[in-house]
């Protein structure tokens, strides 16, 4: 649940290219290109960039919540730098007034409920991303990835407010290193991710891009080393990890309020293999032109 909006990227001397993007959609499709069933909660304009998104959305068989509204689609221009990162400046709507959590049968029905990103900090649409997340938590594994954009943050401690009721709802909470440098400049990226872990997720991740990904659960520690590639962009990487994550915990049953306690129960040596599966997927994608997150068959 979250935004789509269509990435529109420069850098050196290439023409501007246009690629389907916003953080939760490309969670939703990696999911679904690891073999899962997903819907999408989300919006986008009925003109040329929200169809990209629908058939982005089709091809890689996720299933649509919403009809396309009469407000234009979502953009991030973004620019690259020489070492494939992007900076963006965003023409963003985000209006979920069409949804309704309360009669919502794809909600009902969830094990897992994904979110984060501009979705959960821009109003007026981030009140009904809190009052689903606060509706499916009861029977669905609820995973969050903050994916801070600063230039949507007027209020920094608010900022920090609005992030850790997220993180206090969560089971499965993601940050970047920068994320939470960021959010919290005072104190180290491990201490941060201990700190979230108390106020109740099962466990809580942070990425270091070509560092590797270091990890904290009830039981412990694990970092592992991310594998080198050759980097076109890191657009989507991030999300391609958190996906895989993701479906590593759908694989060993670990999803659906049932199975809250389980994930809790998660060894340091499960969490390291969970590590090391996100970290494969997340650098497929940074070898290839954008959020473009690789299929199961993709990932040795």
């Amino acid at each position: 649940m979250g935004e789509a909006l269509v990435d529109v990227l420069s850098g050196g001397l290439a023409a501007p290219q246009a690629y389907v993007g916003g953080s939760p959609m490309n969670v939703a499709v990696g999911l679904a290109r690891l073999g899962h069933p997903v819907s999408f909660v989300g919006r986008y304009g009925d003109d040329e960039y929200g169809a990209m998104i629908h058939e982005h959305l089709r091809s890689n068989d996720v299933q649509e919540v919403l009809s396309p509204d009469a407000l234009p689609t979502s953009t991030a221009r973004g620019t690259l730098d020489p070492v494939g990162a992007a900076s963006y400046e965003f023409d963003m709507v985000w209006d979920l007034s069409a949804f309704d959590p309360g009669a919502s049968d794809a909600l009902a029905d969830s094990q897992l409920l994904h979110t984060g990103s501009i979705a959960t900090v821009l109003e007026p649409g981030a009140g009904t991303v809190r009052a689903a997340v606060e509706r499916a938590r009861p029977h669905a594994t609820i995973s969050y990835d903050p994916n801070v954009r600063p230039s949507f943050v007027t209020n920094h401690s608010q900022a920090i407010e609005d992030v850790e009721r997220f993180v206090a709802l969560s089971d499965v909470v993601r940050a970047s290193d920068s994320d939470l440098a960021w959010l919290y400049p005072e104190r180290s990226i491990e201490d941060t991710a201990h700190a979230w872990l108390e106020l109740g997720p099962a466990m809580v991740v942070a990425t270091y891009g070509s560092g590797g990904p270091w990890g904290v659960v009830a039981a412990g520690e694990a970092r592992t080393q991310a594998p080198v590639v050759d980097v076109a962009d890191t657009v989507g990487a991030g999300d391609s990890f958190m996906a895989a994550l993701l479906s590593t915990l759908v694989d060993r049953g670990l999803v659906g309020a049932a199975r809250r306690e389980a994930l809790r129960g998660l060894s340091v040596a499960q969490l390291e293999e969970i590590l090391d599966y996100a970290a494969r997927a997340a650098a497929i994608t940074v070898s290839r032109a954008g959020a473009n997150p690789p299929r199961r068959d993709e990932i040795s």
